[in-house]
């Protein structure tokens, strides 16, 4: 019998993500408010309340929410481990302003602040510190879903609350470190700091001696006997075995798989692993999402609705306050401030995996800790919502002219791509990058088709990309990135060196006709070279492996190894920089 009821729970769950979450989306809905309310919906607080009085209901509610808690918890580790795999040292440095700046102020001061109302209202200084790094943080999953819905994944706004949430990211751990030794009892507030700091310095160390001695060669020793099943094999027995090394030392499950992600993050065995684990991500991550709805009791929601309504107003609106306030005051423009202050000012999942911890670990009672959960739970449900309200007002305060005149505009906007050539290639990668709203401005000595981009309404300038003068003129100083896809080779290399003179650390992709011309434009400053040749063989060869037989995901992956094996020998084409 009990089998049999985890199996209609399962059921359950499986109907609710394949039916809720698409259902939500052709309403252009977010599919992470789908799982929360479907949660909520078929949770024990739901429908389950009235299982007793019409019994049908049964088949379509959670009989035993304790039966899929081991799944959430399941779907907690991989957040936390696919969380560690995408963050690289590399994404860091070239987003350090905004993360170290604006995030830290963002969370550092929403958490103080937070802190300080908590222990108004009572709370010892240990418990407070918690509940308000747990509030700080805001929701990675449903904030990047939202934006890549939206189209605007690559727009400034995009960008900088992506910053943001990569700082909150890397707080996740820490902050786990600092539940875990004041669970242990070890003192104050500032010695649970301390060991915190010893604790994380520690873990890195871990993690750098054993990606190096361990893990590494075990991957390469399954990547050499051609085995999927392997590799997935160890993935998941370094996620399981991480997190069971950190729970065994005092600390929290999902703790290791964070630290898991970061130490197959830095091998070149990433792009794999994402792709084996791709079709699980979603599930299990969406599982989470409505084990979180299922905590979520609605009649505790309206028995203590001036509490909760009261303080989940009060969050949104001090961490949205403090969100605009710290995008001005790095630079970004008002519209941005708005956007991100929306995207940013509810609470996120982590909140209930760092209260999860705190009440594991006795730091903080179940009371208070529903009360917080409540809070957050409540925030995340509405911040579609809310979103979608900020980016109505944040559209209304875009500067009214952002059309294409004869000169360059007075107000360029910060974090634009500059494409230097427009013809077949540059167009083609033009459109896409305005599909999905970044902000483009192209560069081309051809009048017809300067003329015929203008009608399009693509903002393009006349000149000659090698020349600093012209480069200024699009807005050099200010821009994210530069692609360079000019057919004349010389020219190529002397519009990579004028940007390299100009901006030192700015990501520069190019285009290479030959093998030599690749290795001039990585000489000149190149950060990526694609060579056409090899990009072509590999994509037919995509093709050639589905014909005899092999599956379109296999063929990818396939072709993905290869790249990498040709991208990161020198010997062979094309050249990638450093």
């Amino acid at each position: 019998m009990e089998n049999e009821v985890w199996l209609k729970d399962v059921a359950v769950f499986l109907a609710a993500a394949g039916i809720a979450a698409p259902f939500f989306r052709a309403l252009k809905q977010s599919a992470v408010l789908a799982f929360l309310l479907a949660g909520v919906l078929l949770g024990p607080f739901g429908l389950g309340r009235l299982v007793d009085d019409i019994p049908w209901l049964h088949f379509v509610t959670i009989s035993d929410p304790h039966a899929v808690e081991p799944m959430g918890e399941a779907g907690i580790l991989f957040l936390l481990f696919m969380l560690g795999l995408e963050l690289s040292f590399g994404r860091l440095w070239a987003l350090r302003k905004d993360v170290f700046g604006l995030g830290a102020f963002q969370v550092l001061l929403s958490a103080t602040l937070i802190g300080a109302a908590a222990m108004f209202m009572g709370l010892e200084a240990g418990p407070a510190s918690v509940i308000g790094l747990a509030l700080a943080l805001s929701s990675t999953a449903i904030v990047m879903q939202i934006l890549i819905e939206d189209r605007k994944a690559a727009t400034p706004t995009g960008r900088t609350a992506f910053s943001v949430l990569l700082f909150q990211d890397i707080m996740v751990a820490p902050i786990l470190i600092l539940v875990g030794f004041l669970g242990i009892g070890g003192g104050g507030l500032l010695p649970a700091i301390g060991q915190a700091l010893i604790g994380g310095a520690f873990a890195i160390a871990f993690i750098g001696l054993v990606g190096r001695f361990a893990v590494r060669p075990a991957f390469q020793l399954a990547a050499s006997a051609g085995g999927r099943e392997m590799m997935l094999a160890l993935t998941l027995l370094a996620v399981l075995g991480a997190s069971a090394a950190t729970a065994y030392a005092g600390l929290s499950l999902a703790l290791g798989a964070f630290l898991a992600g970061l130490l197959l993050g830095e091998t070149e065995f990433k792009t794999q692993i994402e792709i084996d684990l791709e079709p699980f991500k979603g599930l299990l991550i969406g599982l989470f999402f409505m084990t979180v709805g299922m905590g979520v009791d609605p009649l505790q929601l309206a028995a203590s609705w001036p509490v909760i309504l009261g303080g989940t107003s009060a969050l949104i609106l001090g961490k949205g306050v403090l969100a605009y306030s710290g995008a001005r005051l790095f630079g970004k423009p008002r519209h941005v401030g708005v956007q991100v202050a929306t995207l940013l000012g509810p609470a996120g999942e982590f909140a209930f995996v760092v209260v999860g911890a705190a009440v594991a670990a006795n730091v903080i009672g179940v009371q208070v800790a529903a009360q917080i959960t409540a809070m957050a739970g409540l925030s995340m449900l509405i911040t579609p919502f809310i979103a979608r309200a900020g980016s109505r007002l944040a559209d209304r305060l875009l500067p009214g002219d952002l059309g294409v005149r004869n000169h360059a505009p007075d107000d360029i906007p910060d974090g634009h791509v500059i494409i230097a050539g427009y013809g077949r290639v540059g167009r083609l990668l033009g459109e896409l990058l305005r599909e999905e709203n970044a902000d483009i401005i192209a560069i081309d000595t051809d009048p017809k088709r300067i003329a015929q981009c203008r009608k399009d309404g693509i903002r393009i300038y006349y000149g000659d990309a090698g020349r600093i003068e012209t480069l200024v003129k699009a807005g050099v100083e200010s821009a994210a990135q530069f692609i360079v896809t000019v057919d004349d080779p010389d020219k190529a290399e002397r519009v990579v060196r004028a940007v390299r003179s100009r901006r030192k650390d700015a990501p520069i992709t190019a285009r290479a006709t030959d093998r030599k011309h690749a290795d001039r434009l990585i000489a000149a400053g190149a950060s990526f070279v694609i060579h056409e040749a090899a990009e072509a063989a590999l994509q037919l060869a995509v093709h050639a492996l589905q014909d005899f037989g092999m599956s379109p995901d296999a063929a990818r992956a396939r072709i993905t190894r290869a790249r990498e094996e040709i991208y990161g020998d020198p010997e062979k084409e094309p050249v990638v920089g450093p």
